[in-house]
Order: C-alpha cells, then structure tokens, then sequence
C-alpha cells in the first residue's frame, strides 16, 4: 500500500494561468506535465521517492496524455528507459536517489551520454548529501563531469524548479545529451507557489504511436561509433550547451552596492547563501543583497564569459560549493587564469569548511569571514550561547532505531540468542530498514556494500571463517539486485553461507512502496510474484520459512541452519508484514467496527511490577521504544521496573524475548475488548468471583 496523493494529484490538471500551491516534487511532476513528456520511469528512494508515488496516484491524468508510466526494479532499469529518446523525439524523465542510484545505473548512462538524444532525456536526482542524508557522501557532479552530462542545479524555490525543468528538456534537445536535475532534500519538499500552464500532451505516446524504426549505426555505443561520439560530444554538444545557457540566461546574477567582492554559489545553496547575508546584515528580508551573486542554476558546463564577466574588476569573490572536490572552485580559478583576470582573488575552502553540509551555521561562519564581519558573527554566536542557557542542557543523542512492533526486531533478538550458544559469527548487512541492527542494542552487521549486495559482499569472507556466516537481505533488495548478484552468484559458486530474507512485504525503507512479492497490488501491477519460485528456480533447496514474532523458532532455524551437514546456500525467509503498513490498514477497519457498535479486541501487553527484578536484560535484548523503566512502586526496592508504556501495538516481542532467553516471567498478555457481548460480560464477572474468592 503505497502513500496515498490522490488529493494531491488535482493539482497536475491545472490549467494557463491558475495557480499551483504545494511542494517540490509535485511541482517538478507539473512540470514534466507541462513539458511534454512521453515517458517516466523511476526507482523509489529517499528524497525524490514520492514522485513515483505521485505519478502512480495520477495513472488516470496520465493515459488521458498518453505518457507511459513505470515503476523501475533498479536505477539501472530506469536509467535504460531514456533509451527511447536516443532514436526517437521522444521526451523522457526518470528519478532516482544519488550517488548510490547514479551508480547503479552508471552503465546506461555512460551509454547514453555517449550516443546522444533525440528526444529530450531528463534524469532527477535526489541529492542525497549532508546531515540528512542516509547515505555515503557524494556529490552527482564528478559522474556529470565524466560522461558530459549537463548538470541543473535550481535555486530552490518552485517557479525556478519549475523553469529549469521545463529547459531542461529544451537544453537536451539543443545539445542532443542527457540533462542530470538535482534537488537536494530540502528543496525536494520546500513549499511554494507558481502560475502554472496547460499540460502537454507529447507528438509521440501511447495515445499516438511510432511507426516505423529508426536504425543509426552511428547511435550504437561500439568502435568506431564510440570515437566519433567522443568527439561530437566535446566539439559540438558541449558548445551547443553553453549557448543555450547563456542566451537563455539560465544562470542569475543579484546585483549589489558592494563592487570590490562577489560570491558565487550553487544554485541549491543560494537560500542558505541569501541567509546568511540577512544574518550579518548584508540583505534585507525581501532578499535583496549589498554584496553581488552569480547563482549557477547550471554548474555543468559553467560558462566562462558570464564568470569573466562577473569577477572582473573584483578584489575578491567567494565560492560557496557544498561537499567535496572542489570542482567549481578549481574550475573558476582555471577560467579567470585563461583569461588573464589576475587581480581578483577567489576564496572558497579556505574559509568555507572542505566537505560536510553547508548549514546556515557553516555558511554564516564562512560569510562572516570573507567580508570580515566579525562584529556581526560576534553577535550571532552570543545570542546562540544565551538561547542555549535558556534552553538548559541539550537531550542526549538517540540513533536511529526500528518502529514500534517492527517484524525485523525479533529476528535480531534471536541471532543475539544464538550468538550466546555458538559464540560470535560475522554477519554481512544490506540496505534498508535491517540496517538499524548494526546500532545499538543490536550491534549486529560487519559490513554494507550496496543494496541487495550483502550476500555478494560476505561471499569471501565465508570461505575464511571457520563458522557459516550470515547475511541479511531485505525483499527490497532481493528484487532490486540480490536475485542476480546474491543468490544466483552464490548458487553458480556453490557458496555455503547462510540467507535471511527479511520479508517484511514492501520497501519499507523508502516509503512502503510495492514490491512485486508484496501482499496486495494495484491493479496495474502483476501479482503473485514469489520469492520463494524465484529461490526455487535458481536451485536454492534448503529453504525455511519463519514467522518473525517467532523468536525461539528462528533461533532453532538459525542454529540449524549453522550445523546442518548439508552443503549450498541456505535460506530462511523471515516472513512479517511490515507494522507501519499493517497499522494503516487495521485502524481504519478498527475504526469502522466501532462506529458500527462490532466486538474489536486489541492485545495489550504489560510488566508485572511485583515480579520484576529490574535486571532489564529485556530491554537489551528488545529495543522497542514502548517497552522502558519507570520509578519501582515498592518503596523498598531502589532499581526501576519495566514498563510497556501506550504506543504498544501489541507484536508479542517482549513475552516472546523473555519466553526464548529464559528470562523473568514478569510479561502479561491482555485483551481489551471494546463493545463486549452478553458472554463476554458474563465471563468477566466469572472471572472477577473466582479471583475475588
């Protein structure tokens, strides 16, 4: 069960001259709408995953225009989708989170960037990149700087994502090369409003179709095509996108009182930049600056006149690049050098830090020094000091954790019990929710390669172990690349290591989208997709399949699985629906029953405190966030109790723990039971005489 836009996805009929009120990645979805586009395709994940969730919400406005719509199994899938603008004028856009996304599907992309586009090829990346960011720290712009892909980075707010979107397709077409849109996570749900326009339906779709192949040996990316792309791409479509740039002025300049000094910035990072001018005084609130800025909305290719232009007859201008190497910085001191602006001082890293996120903080600081500010930043960083004495000493850090009730909490559990009877054993990881076990309580998890390479990654080490190791692989994974490169890798190698397949029904990590073994589909999905076929049909035959809740019957599979004589790939799926999905499902029929007057029962789970010892060994072995200490009601007794506090959702964890690892028997298991029957009253007062008796 996907999240739901279909209140949201009006907005996308808007018509000329009314106006679009909401945030980012609905806008850029208006925006492809109103470019004419025939096709989009995408691989959910964090920041820009809502985009396929949205487009699948709007399936009915888009076969009214005729754009085909698909839900990629990888990046790389998606990628391969702009294929059919290479041959054809077809407009096409594809999403994706980056660095990792771009990495998978760096192969058709290096192919496409080397043919060339007809048909303009838009590809929108999230940025995944700073503090918020769930992943390795990369930028987007060395793979746009390897294969010659134009690179868009909008200042973030929704008329300019909105027009860049809408050149992006035209900037592909004028240089016959694919166009990267990236939107860093902020900007990806920022807010705003924009006039819209009518949307486009495309030359060529679904509604209107193609008839006659278009065969180009010169498009295929083989010697000697290869050589003579290469070259196309540097002498014709890299100055054809620098003329489009220019005479469309897709990049800003802010004029400002000040002449002597300048800053050039990213596109994303012109609001932080506008910030911090607003902190040291140096804007106003409109936004207005006293010091001049060149907003690179396109910072590949950058073009040199307009930076000539800007730096010259500056003292010193300031580079404001997030995240590191510093190729806007080194390439605007290379262009001024080329063209003999030596009087001009270029500032960046020097007095910016070298990699991490540019927050207001950082971009205040760096500011604040390149325009010797420092009365100003004095004053800042006072009334930080005093907010932080008001607000006294600051809430200790929490990792990030599972959800109450998730499926994926009790496997864990029983691999720390396992680990107890057969001692330590590695443990190779993978994306996604799972990936929680490696923090605390858990500790669980030696490596991460990539997602749905975790049984890839713990190929080697098993064979120098003297002990089975383990992976752990959620569904997500499975489909998205460990079928291939996990388990039909270790089918073909005959590995012996051990699978757990973490089958919770839904990429969950991303925002619960379908997966083709997921539950329920829609009704433009195929269904009944089996993980367990697909282990068959590679030739996995020692599979075991365990329901999650089931602590003490995983850990004898687990451990059976360790001594088992038996040579291959061993696999236990464990199976547990996800508990954010499940909840989304059951409190509406809860809720519906109730108003109807319907028996609802509803499990509660709860802590004897007379019993408890206030050893806690429970919490430990758990985690769930509903299960935790309060002050012991025994005068006597110093150490606090446990305690399941509301937002329990009744999974079973707690008893199943304590049951599994022969721990206190302090758990109780409860029924609630709203609009009772005659028996139900009947029983209870039974049960109230006997105890009372």
């Amino acid at each position: 069960m996907e999240r739901s836009f279909k209140e949201e996805v009006a907005k996308l009929t808007l018509g000329d001259g009314e106006v679009f009120h909401g945030e980012g990645i609905l806008a850029v979805t208006k925006a492809l709408l109103q470019s004419g586009v025939s096709y989009v395709g995408g691989y959910q994940g964090a920041p820009v995953s809502h985009m396929m969730d949205v487009l699948n919400d709007a399936r009915d406005i888009m076969d009214d225009l005729g754009v085909h719509i698909e839900t990629n199994a990888s990046e790389a899938g998606a990628a391969a989708m702009l294929g059919a603008s290479i041959n054809y004028p077809l407009r096409g856009a594809v999403t994706f989170k980056s660095t990792v996304g771009t990495n998978v599907a760096s192969d058709a992309l290096s192919n496409l960037a080397s043919a060339g586009v007809k048909g303009g090829a838009l590809i929108v990346l999230g940025e995944d990149y700073g503090e918020g960011a769930s992943i390795i720290q990369e930028r987007s712009h060395a793979f746009a700087m390897k294969s010659q892909i134009w690179l868009l980075d909008p200042r973030p707010n929704l008329p300019k994502i909105v027009e860049m979107v809408e050149h992006g397709f035209a900037l592909s077409e004028a240089s016959s090369s694919p166009v990267m849109l990236e939107l860093r996570i902020r900007a990806c749900h920022v807010q705003g409003s924009f006039t819209a326009k009518k949307n486009r339906a495309a030359r060529y779709s679904t509604r209107n179709l193609l008839q006659d192949p278009d065969f180009d040996f010169g498009r295929i990316s083989l010697p000697p095509s290869t050589y003579a792309q290469e070259k196309h791409k540097i002498e014709v479509r890299w100055p054809a996108a620098v003329q489009y740039i220019r005479e469309h002025q897709l990049n800003e300049v802010f004029p400002g009182e000040r002449e002597d000094i300048g800053i050039l910035c990213q596109g994303g990072m012109y609001n932080a930049t506008i910030r911090a001018l607003q902190q040291l005084e140096l804007a106003d609130v409109f936004g207005a600056s006293r010091i001049p800025i060149y907003c690179m909305n396109v910072t590949y290719p950058l073009v040199p006149e307009e930076i000539v232009q800007f730096c010259a007859g500056k003292r010193a201008v300031l580079v404001i690049e997030e995240g590191q190497p510093a190729y806007l910085e080194d390439a605007i001191l290379a262009t001024l050098r080329r063209h003999d602006v030596n009087g001009v001082k270029v500032h960046g890293k020097d007095l910016l830090p070298m990699a991490g996120e540019y927050t207001g903080e950082v971009v205040v600081t760096g500011v604040a020094k390149f325009v010797d500010a420092g009365v100003a930043l004095a004053a800042i960083v006072a009334a930080k000091k005093k907010a932080a004495e008001l607000f006294g000493t600051l809430l200790p850090t929490r990792p990030p954790g599972f959800c109450v009730g998730c499926p994926e909490r009790p496997v864990f559990a029983a691999m720390k019990l396992v680990e107890k009877d057969v001692g330590k054993y590695h443990v190779s990881a993978d994306i996604g929710c799972h990936t929680f076990s490696t923090l605390p309580p858990f500790n669980i998890g030696h490596t991460v390669l990539g997602y749905g390479l975790g049984l890839a990654s713990n190929s080697a080490v098993n064979t120098m172990f003297g002990k089975r190791t383990v992976t752990i692989m959620g569904d997500g994974g499975f489909w998205h690349n460990g079928l291939t490169s996990g388990v039909a890798n270790a089918v073909f190698n005959k590995g012996d290591g051990i699978l757990v397949i973490m089958k919770n029904g839904y990429s969950s990590a991303t925002g619960t989208q379908e997966l083709p073994s997921s539950p329920q589909h829609s009704e433009h999905k195929a269904a009944d997709m089996s993980i367990e076929r697909a282990l068959g049909g590679l030739g996995v035959d020692w599979m075991r399949t365990v329901n999650t809740y089931h602590v003490g019957e995983m850990k004898e599979t687990l451990k059976e699985a360790m001594a088992t004589g038996k040579q291959g790939l061993k696999v236990i799926i464990a199976d547990g629906e996800c508990q954010l999905e499940r909840q989304r499902r059951v409190r509406p029929e809860t809720a519906n029953k109730l108003a109807a007057g319907k028996r609802v029962v509803r499990v509660k789970y709860g802590v004897d405190e007379d019993t408890c010892t206030g050893d806690h060994s429970c919490i430990r072995l758990s985690g769930c966030p509903t299960l935790t200490v309060k002050d012991n009601p025994d005068p006597l007794r110093r150490d606090p109790v446990a305690t399941v506090i509301e937002g329990c959702v009744g999974c079973g964890l707690c008893g199943e723990n304590a049951h599994a690892a022969v721990l206190c028997p302090s758990f109780y298991r409860a029924e609630v039971i709203q609009n009772p029957t005659l028996w139900d009253r009947a029983m209870r007062s039974l049960r109230s005489a006997w105890i009372a008796a």
